[in-house]
């Protein structure tokens, strides 16, 4: 690429060689996550996976795709950007692993207004962690710099994954019935949701994000900047030692909308109020925003990342495969016949 350079385009706001130079210092990065399938190297015009169908009868790719949201803007705040692209994978996977699918590949896309070099790898190392934690080969992507688009300390992230599964072992909510157990697998904090309202109840613009706050037991922007937790290892044990029927991602919309997404019409989730264990930053943002009770849960993850659903008598085994994966899970409420139009109600 040495003889690749425009002065003119570089006049109008884009540098290409920033972009040479930024993939050499992402590639470090991006080795940490090939996989037996990944083939090829970066810099192609696409990437390519092998897939391994060894005791896969009917394989069905399941994909997904995601953005970190307003989340980026304490990113920016803070200055920090090697932990943001964890979320991003966070998103995608989490969404497949729903589905029983092993994710197996991932592309990221960065657009900024100017491309750092150094921060784009910083946003890549992010993403390389994610992969490694979920299993999955960083086999391609894209950085657009995009001048007049967005300023030039900002930029956007979102990624895309695709998985695996075998079609007679899709998790389907129709396969969820009364009387079924509700399981919670903890999440890491308020994942990559709600962030448009967690700045509004914080000010995070107008005020000192490095603060320590004693209630968090930390400052308060590494508290918000937390990753999403990825949850693919931990579900793929799971799923090899229990059955499960279904599993709601708890995502933006909280309660409220996620957890219907795991079952069919006719039923209602009886959710134990009491056994939520809700981590601090959550209690933080409600009372600096005087934000409602149902607001929140209708809006966050309340500390309850995933929502597993068992029947009865495989609880105790479900609870036990995702400790031995060293998952802090509990029980947190069953499936009842639906007796109004409510899909959630609190006990």
């Amino acid at each position: 690429m040495k003889n690749s350079y425009s002065e003119s385009y570089r006049e109008a706001g884009v540098d290409i060689t920033a972009g040479y130079k930024a993939v050499e210092l992402m590639k470090s990065h991006i080795a940490r996550t090939l996989t037996s399938g990944a083939m090829g190297a970066v810099g192609g015009f696409g990437g390519a996976f092998e897939l391994d169908l060894t005791g896969i009868n009917k394989p069905v790719l399941v994909s997904g795709t995601d953005g970190v949201g307003t989340k980026l803007k304490l990113a920016f705040l803070m200055d920090k950007h090697n932990t943001i692209g964890i979320d991003c994978v966070a998103m995608c996977v989490n969404d497949v692993v729903c589905l029983g699918g092993k994710p197996l590949f991932f592309l990221d896309y960065i657009a900024l207004g100017k491309n750092v070099p150094e921060r784009v790898a910083d946003i890549v190392s992010g993403v390389a962690e994610g992969c490694v934690q979920a299993g999955c080969a960083l086999i391609g992507g894209e950085t657009a710099e995009m001048p007049g688009m967005y300023s030039e300390d900002e930029y956007d992230l979102a990624g895309y994954t695709t998985g695996i599964v075998d079609k007679d072992k899709i998790l389907n909510p129709e396969n969820v019935v009364a009387g079924d157990v509700l399981i919670a697998v903890p999440s890491s904090g308020l994942h990559s949701n709600g962030f448009s309202l967690v700045r509004k109840a914080l000010d995070v613009e107008n005020r000192d994000l490095h603060e320590v706050i004693p209630e968090l037991g930390c400052a308060l922007g590494d508290a918000l900047l937390t990753p999403t937790k990825i949850y693919v290892k931990p579900v793929l044990h799971l799923l090899e030692k229990a059955t499960v029927r279904a599993i709601a991602h708890i995502t933006g919309g909280g309660f409220y909308e996620n957890i219907p997404r795991a079952f069919g019409d006719g039923l209602c989730a009886v959710i134990d109020e009491k056994a939520i264990k809700t981590p601090a930053i959550f209690d933080y943002v409600a009372k600096s925003g005087n934000i409602s009770k149902r607001d929140m849960f209708n809006t966050f993850n309340m500390g309850v990342g995933l929502c597993i659903i068992v029947p009865k008598d495989e609880a105790d085994k479900a609870l036990a495969a995702l400790k031995e994966a060293g998952e802090d899970a509990y029980v947190l409420g069953y499936m009842e016949n639906a007796t109004s139009e409510s899909k959630v109600r609190f006990a």
